[in-house]
């Protein structure tokens, strides 16, 4: 038992300690918020291009070069995929990936876009098999030889 008159140091500095530690944990995480891109998490993760273009019902073309794919996952998963083929292959590929989606056409294309494919409604859905629930395919031509594909997958 402690004299009379004498304070428990220690246990008065541990009653002092916790709105401390809750006050820095605090200015932590507000500050973490403030300046992260995904506070919440679900950044974009690199994946295989056969991986992003199935959850699409899409089959990435034999002769694809230059790929770079992506899966950013919290409420929502997104696939993208972007990727250069041969401008003469191109719609052979898309009929051929989806031949039972729209015609491709100019209507609702990205911006710069020359060629697109919006499935993305119940009268132009996704094909069967796939996890997304739009899928939308943006084609740039960069020359005579050369074609810019952007593939876009994702659930809503």
């Amino acid at each position: 038992m402690a004299a009379r008159g004498r304070t428990r140091w220690w246990l008065l500095a541990a009653v002092l300690a916790v709105p401390a530690l809750v006050l820095v944990w605090v200015v932590v995480t507000v500050v973490r918020a403030a300046t992260s891109d995904y506070p919440l998490g679900g950044a974009p993760e690199k994946v295989s291009c056969a991986q992003a273009l199935k959850f699409g019902g899409g089959k990435l073309p034999k002769k694809a070069y230059d790929t770079r794919c992506t899966v950013q996952s919290w409420m929502d998963t997104t696939y993208d995929a972007e990727f250069r083929m041969p401008r003469t292959d191109v719609r052979a590929w898309l009929s051929d990936t989806y031949p039972y989606g729209p015609k491709p056409g100019t209507d609702l294309c990205d911006p710069g876009a020359d060629l697109c494919v919006n499935m993305d409604s119940a009268e132009t859905p996704p094909p069967p098999g796939a996890h997304a629930d739009a899928v939308t395919v943006n084609i740039t031509y960069e020359g005579p030889d050369r074609a810019l594909v952007r593939f876009s997958a994702f659930t809503v």
